[in-house]
């Protein structure tokens, strides 16, 4: 029984200021008509497998469960890490899950956020695979290089597994070299890069944490035992989980064990790591510009351009990244790119939220959208999906005018519950306790006013609410 483990955890921090902390670069659509996490499992669409296992950051839990719903995808468990605490202890809960729901599976380990441009190359990988992760071997998968790159690790294989078609031993994991050693790799024929997607027995990969890695093991065997269910989220315990220490699956197993095989992989293959890689694997026109959105280029050569709202325009301009969105534009040399990082780490350091949220944010019911804010005042756009519903809430320090522009609203009011139709307004006083629903079969389009002496998101008391998010 194979079971896919999909890693969908992650900030990307590199691809600021499209990629948010809650909403990161492995729910964006970059590329084609899927986001990235829908694409990672449509990759498997051709192998026989159950249905996956998700690990992911706690907040990301219903864009997770929005996105298999939009793709059609089944999952059988969305896993969810209270802090982030790398991929070793990731997997370890993955694992012990896949145990808990019976037998010894096999684990199909798979970040959310690479691009692989031939399935059939990586499927047919994962099958030259099985018989050896089968046999006890702790498989990953090695990108043929096709140019010397810096910005991945590599792996150096050894000699052919006898029995096992394509299968080499792990001979040594190599950091990100400079550009003369890359090239020496790439030429040498025996290297590959590292995907950090990996094969193995669920039995095996826990029987060398516990070698290698007791520490993990057992904080995770204790946040798993201790976890609870909430609709189709696994809870872990947040207490065991914080107390596990921080580790790749790499630096934990991959480099101690011997048990490490390498299988290579054909395929043109990406992980998205910051806007310059996002410009190599996307169409471009004449000019060698990628172009997304309303743009227009004069006279410019070989620029990632992105609009989410606004037109951009560049006259006489190459080798740039220029991304817009509703609240920040980022201006970049593509040779300069890996410093987008600083500008978040500035952005953290100085209080401000961009690097956090976007002015649209989702939400398990919906979106809203900040369209206007003053210090005692601020203007939202909410969008109610049919049938779902807000909490039934109270704030201590803002009052509420909510206008609705199409749709139909039912709103508790106090005492209340009334419908709210299109052109109709309602005012919610301070203090009330009050909701909204979206009982019709069409989206919910509203204008809320909110105006008060604090308007911080944090001025909250929830009462009742379907997603699990009321106040004990």
């Amino acid at each position: 029984m194979l079971i896919p483990v999909i890693l969908a955890g992650g900030t990307g921090s590199r691809l600021w200021p499209l990629s948010r902390e809650l909403y990161p670069k492995q729910f964006l659509n970059v590329t084609g008509s899927k986001t990235m996490l829908q694409s990672t499992l449509a990759r498997l669409v051709g192998l026989e497998h159950t249905s996956p296992l998700i690990v992911c950051n706690e907040e990301h839990r219903f864009i997770v469960a929005e996105q298999l719903r939009l793709g059609g995808f089944g999952h059988s468990g969305i896993i969810l890490e209270p802090v982030p605490r790398n991929t070793a202890p990731a997997i370890a809960l993955a694992a012990l899950q896949a145990m808990e729901q019976g037998g010894d599976p096999l684990l199909l380990v798979m970040p959310a956020d690479h691009i692989i441009d031939d399935e059939i190359a990586f499927q047919t990988a994962v099958k030259k695979g099985l018989a050896s992760a089968n046999h006890g071997q702790l498989v990953t998968f090695g990108i043929v290089p096709h140019s010397a790159e810096t910005g991945y690790g590599y792996i150096l294989r050894g000699e052919a597994v006898a029995g096992f078609e394509a299968n080499y031993v792990v001979k040594e994991f190599v950091e990100k070299p400079n550009s003369e050693l890359a090239q020496h790799y790439v030429d040498s024929g025996e290297y590959y890069w590292n995907s950090g997607m990996f094969l193995f027995k669920a039995t095996a990969f826990i029987a060398e944490l516990k070698r290698l890695a007791p520490d993990i093991l057992t904080a995770c065997q204790h946040a798993l035992s201790a976890s609870s269910a909430d609709m189709e989220f696994i809870r872990v315990n947040p207490d065991d989980f914080e107390a596990c220490p921080s580790d790749s699956i790499d630096y934990a197993i991959m480099e101690k064990t011997q048990l490490a095989t390498v299988v290579p992989l054909h395929s043109n293959w990406n992980d998205i790591g910051s806007w310059s890689a996002l410009w190599d694997v996307s169409d471009k026109d004449e000019q060698h510009n990628v172009k997304k959105g309303d743009v227009i280029a004069v006279n410019s050569q070989s620029n990632y351009l992105c609009s989410h709202n606004k037109l951009v325009a560049t006259v006489g301009v190459n080798n740039l990244v220029v991304v817009e969105t509703k609240d920040a534009i980022l201006v970049a040399n593509k040779d300069n790119i890996q410093e987008v990082k600083q500008v978040v780490e500035a952005l953290n350091a100085s209080g401000r939220t961009e690097h956090i949220f976007h002015r649209e944010v989702y939400r398990p019911w919906g979106k809203y959208d900040c369209i206007d804010c003053g210090s005692r005042d601020n203007v939202k756009r909410i969008t109610v999906k049919p049938g779902e519903k807000l909490s039934l809430q109270m704030h201590h320090h803002r009052a509420e005018h909510w206008i609705v522009v199409s749709g139909t609203a039912l709103v508790t009011n106090g005492d209340q519950t009334i419908l709210v139709t299109e052109d109709q307004s309602t005012y919610i006083p301070l203090g009330t306790a009050h909701s909204l629903e979206n009982p019709g079969i069409i989206p919910l389009e509203m204008i809320e006013v909110q105006t008060g002496s604090y308007l911080g998101e944090d001025d909250i008391v929830r009462f009742e609410d379907r997603y699990g998010r009321a106040d004990n």
